[in-house]
């Protein structure tokens, strides 16, 4: 699928994205989920399942937060306030931190919420209110939503198929 140009593609990108992972995450056993076995986001470092879903679910939160404040009239610190775009690797320590000590079931149910709340989200949205306009430099606000979504899915997909080909659990 290339990149997507108007309010469906979008959602079906998302859509797709996220249930394809889904089918993958729910197979991974809850007393493997917390192996910190995987190539984390940053150079050198290593997460679990549980650390990437806790980096997925961040990520869309923070494009709730965008949003949200972007609709209050509220300035936006981007990605996230203390953080610098090249800093994404802190940020998605961040993330495995504000979850590490959750069940993997609870982190599951906390991405199926986030995805349900993105997808109303876009809903709510016009083809112009999502791609008429630049919404954060260059960037429409769809294409922010696809970058933080499905395309970190589809990449969080490929890494949990190959760590899981490595553990066998296939």
């Amino acid at each position: 699928m290339g990149v997507p140009q108007n309010k469906q593609e979008l959602l079906e990108a998302i859509r797709t994205s996220h249930a394809k992972l889904w089918a993958d995450l729910c197979t991974i056993p809850d007393a493997r989920a917390h192996d910190a076995t995987m190539e984390g986001h940053a150079q050198g470092t290593c997460m679990s399942p549980a650390d990437l879903v806790a980096y997925l679910v961040g990520w869309s939160l923070l494009v709730l937060k965008w949003c949200d404040r972007k609709a209050q009239g509220v300035p936006v610190d981007f990605p996230e306030t203390g953080y610098q775009w090249n800093e994404l690797g802190l940020l998605a320590q961040k993330f495995y931190a504000d979850h590490a000590h959750q069940d993997y079931r609870v982190l599951l149910q906390q991405l199926a919420q986030v995805h349900a709340r993105i997808l109303a989200l876009v809903e709510a949205c016009s083809d112009a209110q999502l791609y008429g306009a630049p919404w954060y430099g260059k960037y429409t606000l769809g294409r922010m939503i696809q970058f933080n979504t499905s395309s970190p899915n589809a990449n969080a997909r490929t890494r949990i198929r190959k760590w899981k080909k490595l553990h066998q659990l296939v």
